[in-house]
């Protein structure tokens, strides 16, 4: 890869997909091609895939779930994500493989290892320079993102997991943790309870080695 790939990983309602638009902006000032993308539905494969797997009621099993997400980053990475990396791009993206590890791996009890071995090989064995998570108490992220949610005019309807129980949030939020104590390197935990400003400056300060001149820019 001659790019650099920074994915947003968190529970619903942290706030990874405001901080990864405002990543964006200052990036962009510098003159840097970036790609912002999320998912799913970073696609036009993975926009129907959203649909199916965000659509509040939908049933879905676990691992039929796992199996849609992979599908969706498979595309994603293929048609998106390499080539922008290949051309020398900053690719930011709102979730990839972190998430289906801790929202299927462990919250839907399926197991991490299934979830990685399934990401062995390409193009599913492209993993990220950083991850930064943005931690926040189950509590306060689920009312923040439910409201959010209720506030919408318009859009798709995408609160399947908006509506799991809090205790199904908790499990989210551990095995993200987990994941940030074995790869501390890579993944860079982001306390997000503060104001939207005080997470930005976080944000940067977690990035300042892959983009430092963001820093002298500031």
């Amino acid at each position: 890869m001659n790019g650099t790939f920074v994915t947003f990983e968190g529970i619903e309602g942290s706030g990874k997909s405001t901080q990864a638009r405002q990543l964006a902006e200052r990036l962009r000032r510098t003159g840097r091609e970036v790609v912002l993308t999320r998912e799913p539905g970073g696609t036009a494969l993975g926009r129907e895939l959203r649909a199916l797997l965000l659509a509040s009621g939908s049933p879905v099993l676990p691992a039929a779930e796992m199996l849609l997400y992979a599908a969706d980053r498979a595309q994603h990475v293929g048609e998106t994500i390499a080539p922008a990396l290949a051309r020398g791009a900053v690719v930011l993206c709102d979730r990839f493989l972190d998430a289906t590890l801790a929202y299927q791996g462990v919250a839907r009890g399926l197991g991490m290892e299934i979830v990685r071995e399934l990401h062995h090989r390409p193009p599913l064995d492209l993993r990220p320079h950083r991850t930064l998570l943005l931690d926040l108490e189950p509590g306060p992220a689920l009312a923040r993102a439910r409201g959010r949610d209720a506030a919408r005019a318009e859009g798709p309807d995408e609160g399947r997991f908006e509506a799991e129980p809090l205790a199904f949030h908790r499990k989210v939020r551990e095995g993200y943790l987990q994941l940030a104590a074995a790869e501390p390197e890579r993944v860079r935990v982001i306390a997000a309870s503060g104001s939207e400003e005080e997470v930005a400056s976080a944000v940067l300060r977690e990035v300042s080695d892959l983009f430092p001149d963001l820093v002298e820019r500031r």
